[in-house]
């Protein structure tokens, strides 16, 4: 791994590094769309988008809030990748701007045009794209251009929402793609800090199993996993695709049992990581069940979606802004309370579909947790991510 270089940044704190503005603004973009989500389920609420009420909502959240939280983390991993100074300042800013602009854009599309809003909001992963290519080529890093690859692919899923739901009427082949993508960046990333950050830390601890390190195994892992999501994304139902998103999923479990998850359980902040990649192998074998009609579609989608993403995102967050703002690298009560609570959105979202005459309540409770942790985070983290850094120059932080 590079050593990256430091620069003292001299302006808006907010703006000195990747993670402050797009982990803060997508938290608070996770707590508003669901916030609105719920009285627009109910049918409380009318939107101003040009899109469907349930295309809004998987939109804003697979293409609005986990895109914001990917550029905070891949402009903060990028410098210790490849040892260049970071993007802060006025580039920055204009990739908020952007980002802003297409949640502006797609909320009050309605008013507009569609198209203009898949433009504007299209843009934003291409220029994240752009800034992350140029980076890593320039640092001559060009194992994780892979990464730079499913962000483009991400894009692409943007763009086949904004024309697949113009002209369909919803955008069902685009949203499995978005999943997929996402899927595949947390079996891609969160292999590699997972056992990393666990193997670190079990060292200082005593004799006792270690995590064992990115290999083989895992290669066909992703390999038979990116093979189950593409027949998933062209043909969800058919059994042969539950059947390769079966194996998916065991392959999946047995490489999170080889990471000696059990050991971690005195730091949360660890923990968490495991339990929300554990969610990775439930979504494969809940959507393979799904193909053999056992349950639901959306049980598994859920499971990738609130409860891998959702708790791995948070796990990332938490853990960068400690790293990167000079604090320790620990849960403290605040931080448990938000992976509790996300922990609990995660279960109640699946359970509502697995028993619909729960569901209204299950539904709530979901709600109401997963608010609960993103606007935890905001009020947890925000002064951290709003502040001057507590030591001179930000150390090159673990969770990266």
């Amino acid at each position: 791994m590079a050593v990256p270089r430091t620069r003292e940044f001299q302006g808006w704190p907010l703006l000195a590094a990747g993670f402050r503005p797009f982990f803060l603004l997508g938290a608070i973009q996770a707590t508003v769309a669901i916030l609105v989500w719920l009285p627009v389920f109910h049918g409380e609420l009318r939107l101003t988008s040009a899109f469907a009420p349930r295309d809004w909502h998987v939109h804003e959240m697979l293409y609005g809030y986990l895109p914001a939280v990917i550029t905070g983390f891949l402009f903060t991993a990028i410098p210790n990748w490849t040892g260049r100074l970071p993007i802060q300042g006025t580039p920055l800013l204009a990739l908020v701007v952007a980002w802003l602009a297409g949640r502006i854009a797609v909320t009050f599309s309605a008013e507009t045009s569609w198209w203009l809003a898949m433009v504007i909001d299209a843009s934003f992963l291409l220029l994240v794209a752009a800034a992350a290519a140029r980076e890593i080529v320039a640092g001559r890093n060009w194992r994780n251009l892979a990464v730079v690859a499913l962000v483009l692919v991400l894009f692409a899923g943007n763009l086949a929402f904004h024309l697949e739901a113009h002209f369909a009427g919803s955008a069902d082949y685009a949203i499995r793609i978005g999943i997929a993508v996402v899927v595949l960046l947390i079996s891609l990333i969160g292999g590699r800090i997972i056992p990393s950050f666990t193997r670190n830390w079990l060292v200082r601890q005593g004799p006792g199993r270690l995590p064992v390190p990115f290999g083989r195994f895992d290669k066909i892992t992703i390999l038979v996993s990116a093979v189950a999501l593409l027949g998933w994304i062209v043909a969800p139902d058919h059994q042969v695709t539950g059947a390769v998103l079966g194996l998916a999923g065991v392959l999946q479990l047995v490489r999170l049992s080889r990471w000696a998850g059990e050991r971690t359980l005195r730091e949360r902040l660890l923990t968490v990581l495991h339990v929300g990649y554990a969610f990775v192998p439930l979504g494969f074998l809940l959507n393979a069940l799904a193909g053999f009609d056992v349950v639901p579609a959306s049980a598994g989608i859920h499971a990738w979606m609130t409860g891998a993403a959702g708790i791995m995102t948070l796990a990332v967050m938490t853990r960068a802004t400690l790293g990167h703002t000079g604090e320790v690298l620990t849960a403290s009560r605040a931080t448990q309370a938000i992976y509790l609570a996300i922990i609990i959105a995660a279960v109640a979202r699946i359970c509502a579909v697995l028993h619909p005459a729960a569901s209204e309540v299950l539904l709530h409770i979901a709600g109401f947790a997963w608010v609960a942790a993103f606007a935890g985070f905001a009020l947890a983290y925000g002064p951290l991510l709003l502040g001057s850094r507590r030591r001179a120059a930000e150390r090159r932080a673990p969770a990266c």
